[in-house]
């Protein structure tokens, strides 16, 4: 085997582990907690489904590749709750040194196309890189939505912090933003999000 295709199969090897890291959102109808490769596999079929919402036009292709890969990093740097505080403030830089080490894993071209797209995601200022981050909200929020807002309560999140979330949602997508603040308010009458 040849040292490329050795390289690839190390970083495709490697990226399963990412099935075992889970996140605080549940699966639907009150399931378990899902994993970073669930959560990335649904936001990519989302994006796809759901890319006449976009405010710009995309490259859709980018999009789901930045889906599927935003959260490998987190192989090694662990999954931050979206309402984590503390976590947020170590986030980068345990986000960065994973990144090199295991992107570094594939052969250099692919190493600096992967690293590129991570880092396109993560600055959030392309059509794409908006459009992604909508799906990276929308994913959780209609999960915890259909389990009657049980991972808000049991974190104590306030209706201010989903929202102050959510404003990326609309850079990518002002319709599915509208849809975002259906769903919030619907919960915020039923009592599982207080304001």
């Amino acid at each position: 085997m040849d040292e490329r295709l050795k390289k690839q199969l190390a970083f495709s090897l490697e990226i399963d582990k990412e099935k075992n890291i889970f996140r605080q959102t549940h699966l639907s109808g009150h399931g378990r907690n899902e994993n970073d490769a669930e959560h990335a596999w649904h936001m990519a079929v989302m994006a796809y489904l759901l890319k006449e919402y976009a405010n710009e036009e995309v490259d859709i292709n980018r999009v789901m590749l930045m889906c599927l890969i935003h959260d490998i990093v987190e192989i090694d740097a662990g999954d931050t709750y979206a309402y984590d505080a503390e976590g947020q403030k170590t986030q980068k830089a345990r986000e960065d040194a994973a990144k090199e080490r295991i992107y570094s894993l594939l052969p250099d071209d692919q190493k600096a196309e992967l690293i590129a797209v991570f880092d396109e995601f993560e600055d959030n200022a392309t059509p794409e890189a908006r459009f992604a981050h909508a799906m990276d909200n929308l994913q959780p929020l209609i999960l915890n939505n259909s389990n009657g807002g049980g991972d808000w309560k049991e974190h104590g999140v306030t209706a201010k912090t989903v929202y102050g979330r959510q404003t990326k949602t609309r850079l990518g997508s002002e319709k599915l933003f509208a849809v975002t603040d259906e769903i919030i308010q619907d919960n915020i009458r039923r009592g599982n999000l207080p304001e």
